[in-house]
């Protein structure tokens, strides 16, 4: 794992806007927020967000492992992958619904390393027009929401999931502009017949297990992919539907990181974050548009943008304000690093997206 130069914090913060930005730093807005403890006082402003990580990125390390060395980064909680897309790596959950003691030991290896399982997360497709492919990730949130019951993890994390366009359809069809006119119909079919019927029932599932915080990532070819979204589906169905807050996914959209945690947070719709940065190559931006993503270093010489870890796509400047607006709108869940940087992978990424929000969040804090 590389070093990572010693440097005080005030030096980091002053200089990490040249050094960490990358070829967006300066391009855009920064985000900036009126003095917290202004807005809600001094003790909204000195609340200390744990920072944690999600768990895929150590998916060829033992449970043991992987709390090895993600306690030595002293980080302070987890999300755990219980199905899906993340897949159940660290957690084999019908082994912990079916012994009691299994569960209570598992749940041990954390506290005994003061490490707090603060989500499970199963990202799928329950709502898929393959009934296969719909009854495997409905079955995986419903384990999901019984296992945070017994384990009383408060938060769980996942997608809104994407039918097909008529009931006929195999695959799913992501459907984002409303016209020609068929394709409005197209959305409204998806919204009456398929997505607000099932999360009703699987919101109830979840209020009768006493888990009222179901985190959507908004995630492109999925028909929850920004905050109206999100919000128009949280109106439909109830208030146990919010967001988990992957800016990643919404830099390439334009959204304004600071806006959206303040309209998130005002909505009480804000349940969980993921910590994971994007970075913009302007001048493929400039001739190809946002929708031109990389996920390999193959891709980078054609690509407008990919995924970084935390500082390599946006300022330190900027992620402080971002904490700041976690701050201010009194979030009361978990920073969750998830990396998938193509050139800082794995660990590497993890460490590094570690260090600035350590960092920033200590200048915040006046610890500095």
């Amino acid at each position: 794992m590389a070093d990572i130069p010693s440097v005080s914090r005030r030096g980091f913060l002053g200089a990490a806007g040249a050094t960490m930005a990358g070829v967006m730093a300066g391009r855009g807005r920064l985000a900036t927020t009126p003095s917290s403890g202004a807005m809600l006082g001094e003790s909204h402003r000195k609340k200390k967000i744990p920072i944690g990580v999600f768990d895929p990125v150590y998916e060829k390390l033992s449970l043991d492992e992987m709390l090895d060395r993600v306690s030595a980064l002293g980080l302070e909680a987890m999300e755990i992958g219980t199905g899906g897309y993340p897949g159940t790596n660290h957690c084999p959950v019908a082994e912990l619904l079916a012994d009691p003691a299994k569960a209570k030991a598992w749940k041990k290896k954390f506290e005994d390393r003061n490490i707090r399982v603060a989500t499970f997360s199963c990202h799928g497709n329950p709502i898929h027009p393959d009934p296969k492919h719909a009854a495997k990730d409905v079955e995986s949130f419903r384990n999901t929401v019984l296992l945070a019951e017994r384990m009383e993890v408060p938060v769980i994390v996942g997608f809104s999931g994407c039918p097909g366009g008529s009931p006929s359809d195999t695959m799913p069809n992501w459907v984002t502009y409303r016209w020609p006119p068929e394709y409005r119909e197209m959305i409204d079919w998806q919204w009456k017949e398929r997505v607000v019927p099932y999360w009703k029932g699987a919101a109830k599932f979840a209020r009768e297990h006493g888990i009222k915080r179901l985190a959507f990532e908004m995630h492109p070819n999925f028909v929850v992919y920004n905050p109206k979204t999100l919000l128009q589906l949280r109106e439909a169905v109830g208030e146990e539907i919010g967001a988990n807050c992957d800016l990643s996914h919404l830099f390439w959209q334009g959204c304004d990181p600071v806006e959206v945690i303040h309209l998130l947070g005002k909505n009480g719709a804000l349940f969980h974050a993921h910590m994971k940065d994007t970075v913009f190559f302007p001048e493929n931006k400039d001739r190809f548009g946002v929708l031109n993503f990389a996920f390999t270093t193959e891709e980078l010489p054609q690509a407008s943008e990919t995924f970084r870890a935390v500082g390599y796509g946006h300022s330190a400047s900027q992620w402080k304000a971002i904490l700041q607006a976690y701050m201010d709108v009194d979030y009361d869940g978990i920073l969750s690093i998830e990396n998938e940087d193509p050139i800082l992978s794995g660990e590497v990424g993890v460490e590094r997206a570690a260090y600035v929000l350590k960092n920033v969040r200590a200048e915040l804090m006046g610890t500095t």
